[in-house]
């Protein structure tokens, strides 16, 4: 593949993904722009496809998104190659890029990096999705782990299970005397006003549906609180009703700040691990920090 994808030809694709047009690109390459855009022309005959949607900022088409992948790779191992031969500056650290959701983040995730050794030194850029769309920020090639609710490998990555995130539905005890009293739970949650993270959080949803055995949905009243930690606290506040991670409820049920709903009723969440396919030491030294954190803090 490298025969046929000559590596300036590949890092100048990467360039102008990074950069958003070919002419930042050619000034971060130090060329002309009329030189990223016949490179970036020869890439695409070698490869038979278009590699890249011309827009502002230019965006890689599927095809792209693969040589992008290959790109970052590339270049996460040429680094490794470098450190290990002593040709990289003193104390640089290497540049760790992972994806990871928001209630994880606000849990169990931080402690997971406080394991990874010290030396040699990281520097961690954590992207905060959404655990249903992190394995599409790996697709795309921007970064190189992520925590997923998907057990399907990416493409040219490994996946491993970590564990399930409990949620419990839960409410402020103001809340669920004035909205839940009298009235059968599924029905009382479909005109309860309810928070959700944002706009693609089904959690709420997906476990009325279950009390309604697959009918029904959250009422259409929804606070969108976009933090794992206001999240809790909007519920706590008597704001709305939501699904809480057990370990973010746990500290409110029994000091009696918050009520479980549905207490024979969690909603587990399963976990996975996936992380390029690289023989890498920064790479093994986080997925064993994070495979151990995770034995500790989730359910197995």
């Amino acid at each position: 593949m490298v025969s046929d994808l000559p590596l300036d030809l590949v890092r100048t694709l990467l360039a102008v993904v990074d950069e958003g047009t070919f002419d930042a690109a050619a000034a971060a390459l130090h060329v002309t722009p009329s030189a990223v855009s016949q490179r970036v022309k020869a890439l695409e005959q070698r490869t038979g496809r278009v590699l890249l949607l011309r827009t502002k900022p230019v965006r890689p088409t599927e095809s792209g998104e693969i040589v992008v992948r290959f790109a970052r790779q590339l270049a996460r191992l040429e680094r490794d190659t470098r450190s290990e031969l002593g040709m990289s500056d003193a104390g640089e650290p290497a540049r760790v890029t992972v994806a990871v959701n928001a209630d994880s983040l606000a849990t169990w995730f931080l402690p997971a990096l406080s394991r990874v050794p010290r030396e040699p030194p990281l520097r961690f850029e954590l992207f905060r999705e959404d655990e249903t769309r992190t394995a599409e920020l790996l697709r795309e090639g921007v970064v190189m782990a992520a925590v997923t609710s998907s057990p399907d490998a990416v493409a040219g990555c490994s996946v491993r299970a970590l564990g399930t995130m409990r949620y419990l539905a839960a409410a402020s005890p103001e809340f669920a005397v004035r909205y839940l009293d009298g009235l059968p739970l599924a029905e009382a949650l479909t005109g309860a006003p309810v928070i959700i993270f944002d706009r693609s959080d089904d959690l709420q949803d997906g476990f009325v549906r279950e009390l309604g055995r697959g009918a029904g949905q959250a009422s259409g009243i929804r606070h969108a609180v976009p933090s794992s930690e206001g999240f809790a606290a909007s519920v706590a506040a008597g704001l709305g009703w939501g699904m809480v991670p057990e370990a973010q409820a746990d500290a409110l049920l029994r000091s009696g700040g918050l009520v479980s709903l549905a207490p024979d009723r969690p909603l587990d969440v399963p976990l996975y691990w996936q992380q390029w396919k690289l023989d890498s030491p920064a790479l093994a030294a986080l997925s064993r920090a994070v495979a151990e954190e995770a034995a500790r803090a989730l359910r197995n």
